[in-house]
């Protein structure tokens, strides 16, 4: 059936050209070289970047096209991984169709259409999430989602990829800012204050949380704001926002119908470790293998299968059930990790390296 519907939208020639680029090696980039490349962004540089992406994006966003159509359990015939599959194939053709890339004209327009690439993608998360519900829905409520180990690690290759994409087109395009912002160099930040990005994260989860609840527990950060390292701001924002908004929710919940004032959660850096903890209640021991799945949330799922998929990113507090796992791939993306540490009626906390009696731990690792 989706065999079907793949050849209905897409021509025999392209599809060959998607197994043809698919069965080709991808090529990794360092943070290092991305920040020593980028650090003299000339014409030439340019060229080159543009010359090495429309080959890169080509394979990587053909592999994922062929993974999307080939899932186990139903979950490529899913009206949303359909949708997501279909932008995938068009995004292929785009980079295939484009005329080889031989001067600064060329490069400017190739750039551009990279860029809608990229906004043609912005969706995709919830879309996928969208699709992984509706697989929930159509199976065997007694299926043990651990047992469903292929699911999750396609998921897990499959984003880990989407960073890696979003990051190369990101990357390119910031590139051309005439006037970057001080110690930029493109996506990277060679003096990233986790301190300040760790606040900025904790001020966006505390007003979700407000907007939800109408109140919410305050946030204390230790840590030296002077501290910096190279790192990408936008990837450590999200994983903060995630973990903080984890603890928001637990604590507000435990405290909402309590005479006692909440706990406040508390984030504290160190050499390039971030610990979130709170005093949420913990995660219950049958729940801690699955958090870092994408079939598992401890909140009410947001998406249904009526859901409006231009307002599903809307930030919400919890519910999704990709949060914590897409953090994780965040963090190793750079050869960092996230691990959750809980204690039963206690609470929660994030920091790596050093290992708490209760925690999550997020280590962080510079080029």
């Amino acid at each position: 059936m989706a065999a079907k519907k793949l050849y209905d939208s897409f021509s025999k020639t392209l599809i060959d050209e998607v197994q043809r680029w698919g069965a080709m090696k991808q090529t990794g980039v360092s943070l290092r070289y991305m920040m020593e490349f980028g650090s003299t962004p000339t014409r030439r540089n340019l060229l080159i970047s543009a010359q090495f992406l429309q080959k890169e994006l080509s394979i990587r966003i053909a592999r994922r096209a062929i993974e999307l159509d080939t899932l186990p359990y139903g979950l490529s015939q899913k009206p949303a991984i359909l949708q997501v599959r279909d932008w995938y194939l068009d995004s292929f053709r785009d980079l295939r169709s484009f005329p080889e890339i031989k001067d600064t004209n060329d490069e400017l327009e190739f750039t551009q259409m990279i860029k809608m690439i990229k906004v043609r993608h912005n969706n995709v998360v919830p879309t996928m999430a969208l699709g992984v519900q509706q697989l929930k829905k159509a199976l065997n409520p007694k299926i043990d989602y651990e047992d469903l180990d292929d699911i999750h690690q396609f998921l897990d290759r499959f984003y880990l990829s989407r960073i890696g994409i979003r990051m190369l087109i990101g990357q390119h395009v910031a590139l051309h800012d005439p006037n970057p912002p001080p110690n930029c160099v493109g996506y990277i930040h060679t003096k990233m204050s986790p301190v300040e990005v760790a606040r900025t994260a904790s001020e966006d989860a505390r007003s979700i949380c407000l907007r939800e609840y109408g109140s919410a527990p305050d946030i204390t950060i230790y840590g030296d704001p002077n501290f910096t390292f190279p790192y990408v701001p936008t990837h450590l924002h999200l994983m903060v926002f995630e973990l903080v908004k984890n603890s928001l929710r637990a604590v507000q919940e435990r405290f909402m119908d309590s005479d006692k004032i909440a706990p406040p959660i508390r984030i504290i850096v160190a050499d390039g470790i971030e610990d979130v903890s709170d005093e949420g209640g913990g995660i219950p021991r049958s729940g801690l293998p699955k958090i870092f799945t994408y079939l598992y949330s401890t909140a009410k799922n947001p998406l249904d299968e009526q859901s409006d998929l231009l307002t599903a990113n809307v930030a919400t507090m919890a519910g999704y059930g990709y949060g914590l796992p897409i953090s994780r791939l965040y963090a190793r993306y750079f050869g960092g990790d996230l691990q959750m540490i809980s204690m039963e009626g206690y609470g929660n906390s994030s920091q790596p390296n050093l290992i708490l009696v209760h925690g999550v731990h997020l280590l962080l690792h510079g080029p």
